[in-house]
């Protein structure tokens, strides 16, 4: 006969069950689900071995993220040793521990040693158990268990969000995305502000032909009868062109267009400034994407561009996302459609989806568009398994795929065979490796010179202290010396005076 236990893990803590009635409920599935359902029946057939509670929502934050992680925390082992049998016996007995997640249950089986299982019919008892947890444990009923999943629950979440490894990520997928969308709307607008002013100033459409230039001009512009000589040299810094602001200037004096009254112009002027302010904008988020990639996927960059790559990551969710694709996925990814359309009718598979905007692409012939799709994407996936993984970003192994796609063009074109893969990701590695042992001995010279400095610094105070010594010794063997002169020198006039005394008073008499 076996035994099985079950562990389930709840917003208050953990809890371990007993499955009395295995037999009857482990036989067959479609009895372990009539007993959940029944309160009478499952009570007999399982029962609550022990319930460890959680003291803090802090401490039920970090065991439930080192679940979801597979990982089993000191708390959980400690709990488990001291409730479950002993780990011979239970092999003896044929006793396991069931969970609900497989890998979780590999994991615990690792840390505890004891045998664990997770199949359908633990998942049922999982779930009889979350059903009628109330009932076991009588102090989480009234509410009690609903609010600790609640709060658990957004606490989770919020940790989740806050501390997503790939958020960096989400900022290229809303740039990219808002930077196509700004390429429509800019492009329709700058038609839009065309066909308006062009209503006023028709000449101008055939001088200024770039639509972003024509905007500019037209607000530099504004009414063309208040187009005087003075405004030339403004519009010839908007142009670059002091011929064409000549022109221009002599188109307005001519113009055939109709005349618009001040409220019309300001309309026109205010929606042409504002388009001119959004293109400007699109430049700005254009910047900030290439700054952004350059700290995210620098080496994908490098390979493809920073548009096309950040496309890539857009298209496959997230960075991680398309470090784990394979290159074949690589190649189509962005021509879903023409691939299940292929499929569907069972005609060619697409070559390349979003790859194909790569410079590449377009350099290659027409028999070897398909080769180099090919290649390119092996190159991208490994170029997004190298910036997802690495630790300090670097655009060395970027800039060595992009050599090894140069050599295969010119393969295809001269037949000159190109470098193997492991052969350059090695001498990168090699360069790297290198670049890193030199800069640690300058750090370790630079904290070695500070150490000398203040060495130095010591001694030299030290030898101050010691000249100080000397002289306060030198003063003070010199003093006594001094005072014994000085004794000398009194007591030699003192015997001097008494001998003139003694002459004087033998003259007196």
């Amino acid at each position: 006969m076996g035994g099985l236990y079950v562990l389930h893990e709840s917003a208050s803590g953990y809890a371990l069950v007993e499955v009395v009635e295995f037999e009857q409920i482990g036989s067959q599935l479609q009895e372990a689900q009539k007993a959940v359902t029944d309160l009478a029946r499952f009570s007999r057939a399982v029962k609550l071995k022990a319930f460890q509670p959680f003291q803090s929502a802090e401490e039920a934050l970090e065991n439930i993220n080192l679940v979801s992680e597979h990982m089993v925390s000191d708390q959980l082992k400690a709990f488990l040793e001291a409730n479950l049998p002993a780990v011979k016996k239970a092999k003896s007995k044929s006793i396991s521990l069931g969970l609900i997640d497989p890998n979780f249950a590999s994991a615990v089986s690792e840390a505890t040693s004891f045998p664990c299982r997770s199949d359908e019919t633990v998942r049922e008892i999982i779930r009889g158990v979350r059903v009628h947890f109330s009932h076991f444990v009588k102090e989480l009923g009234g509410g009690t268990i609903e609010r600790a999943q609640l709060g658990l629950g957004h606490s989770y979440s919020r940790a989740k969000v806050k501390f997503n490894p790939g958020r960096d990520d989400n900022m290229i997928i809303q740039a990219i995305c808002l930077l196509d969308q700004l390429d429509k709307d800019v492009n329709t607008f700058a038609m839009r502000v065309r066909e308006w002013y062009c209503w006023h100033f028709p000449e101008l459409r055939e001088l200024v032909k770039d639509n972003y230039m024509f905007a500019r001009c037209a607000e530099c512009i504004g009414d063309r009868s208040k187009f005087e000589e003075d405004t030339v040299g403004k519009l010839s810094e908007v142009v670059m062109d002091e011929d064409l602001a000549r022109a221009i200037h002599k188109a307005a004096q001519s113009s055939m267009g109709m005349d618009c009254s001040t409220v019309d112009m300001h309309n026109i002027m205010s929606f042409t400034s504002r388009m001119v302010k959004l293109a400007e904008y699109r430049k700005q988020l254009h910047e900030y994407l290439q700054e952004k990639m350059g700290t995210v996927a620098p080496n994908l960059g490098t390979l493809v561009g920073d548009m096309v790559a950040a496309r890539l990551i857009s298209k496959a969710g997230s960075l991680t996302s398309l470090a784990k694709c394979p290159a074949s996925t690589v190649q189509i990814l962005g021509a879903e459609k023409a691939l299940f359309r292929a499929l569907k009718k069972k005609g060619n598979t697409p070559k390349y989806g979003l790859i194909y905007h790569s410079t590449f692409i377009g350099r290659a012939s027409t028999k070897n568009k398909g080769r180099i799709s090919r290649y390119l994407a092996n190159k991208c996936a490994i170029a997004a398994r190298i910036d997802s993984f690495i630790e300090t970003p670097t655009t060395k192994y970027g800039e060595s795929l992009r050599d090894q796609v140069e050599e295969r063009l010119e393969f295809y074109d001269s037949g000159k065979a190109p470098k193997k893969n492991i052969d350059v990701m090695e001498a990168v590695a090699k360069k790297l490796r290198e670049k890193a042992a030199a800069e640690e001995p300058e750090e370790a010279d630079a904290g070695e010179g500070k150490k000398k400095k203040k060495k130095r610094k010591l001694d030299d105070a030290d030898a101050e202290d010691d000249k100080k010594k000397k002289k306060k010794k030198k003063k003070e063997e010199a003093a006594p010396d001094a005072e014994e002169g000085k004794k000398k020198k009194k007591k030699a006039k003192g015997g001097d005076d008494a001998g003139e005394k003694k002459k004087k008073k033998k003259k007196k008499e």
